[in-house]
């Protein structure tokens, strides 16, 4: 029997698919969320990769921004919910999940038994968010994939006092016509941005071992930002930005079966 969990973000749509051992057996990414063509290319992209057909999908759970979207969805379950569950899937031992989406940014606590127990959010400002990280991409000419090790040159960290998208924009703006370098000027974007999202994590506590999911965790330089702030080591899957849709498939095998 297989299981298909579909996560559909602001601007991302990841779908995993497992069987009744919880084991993957396929998975798809797509960008386009809500509203878009992602979440059925995404689908698409996983049963191709499991070699199956959508009839031989038992249950099929949908997370995430554009959950309630998802019509051929047997049911929906919070993004926290999947993202802890797929966490703990991928991390047995993790304690504190750090989820940086495109739109909001979560710490969620899980117990010594795997289960969630409480969380953190911030949804109010784009700042310490996956929209943040492209708004300065756009304004640096630096591609996402390629910020970590243009920041890993830098001479030293520029401090960016400002956290507002708006404000920072104009803000590296000024610096780089101060002449600042791009490596100086990205390695403090990270440290900005690690502050914000540390501050939300201290808030809520951080006990090891920590594990971060979402898009913004398989960026190296955010991640190394963050593991200073917190001083703390951070865990990060190859398959970080599927938790959310992980979680979900092991819910729908818990349904289906």
């Amino acid at each position: 029997m297989l299981f298909l969990g579909i996560d559909i973000g602001s601007a991302v749509s990841k779908c995993v698919i497992t069987d009744e051992t919880e084991a993957i057996r396929g998975k798809g990414l797509s960008p386009g969320g809500a509203g878009t063509g992602g979440p059925q290319a995404a689908v698409a992209m996983a049963l191709a990769d499991a070699g199956a057909a959508a009839g031989d999908i038992a249950a099929t759970v949908a997370t995430g921004y554009g959950r309630n979207l998802a019509a051929a969805a047997d049911s929906t379950m919070s993004e926290l919910s999947c993202h802890a569950a797929g966490a703990v899937k991928l991390y047995p031992g993790v304690r504190t999940v750090i989820d940086i989406g495109g739109q909001d940014a979560k710490v969620l606590s899980i117990t010594p038994a795997g289960k969630l127990d409480s969380f953190i959010m911030n949804d109010k400002c784009a700042a310490g968010t996956g929209r943040f990280l492209e708004e300065m991409s756009r304004v640096l000419a630096v591609p996402i994939d390629e910020m970590a090790d243009v920041a890993g040159r830098a001479a030293h960290e520029l401090q960016i006092s400002s956290t507002c998208v708006v404000f920072a924009e104009t803000e590296v703006i000024s610096r780089m016509a101060e002449g600042a370098a791009v490596g100086d000027v990205l390695a403090g974007i990270f440290a900005a941005i690690a502050a914000r999202v540390g501050a939300l994590a201290k808030r809520k506590g951080v006990v090891p071992e920590v594990v971060m999911t979402g898009g913004v965790a398989k960026n190296e330089g955010m991640r190394r930002a963050l593991e200073r702030e917190l001083g703390t080591p951070i865990h990060v899957d190859p398959l970080a930005q599927y938790a959310g849709a992980l979680g979900a498939a092991l819910f729908a095998s818990q349904s289906g079966l």
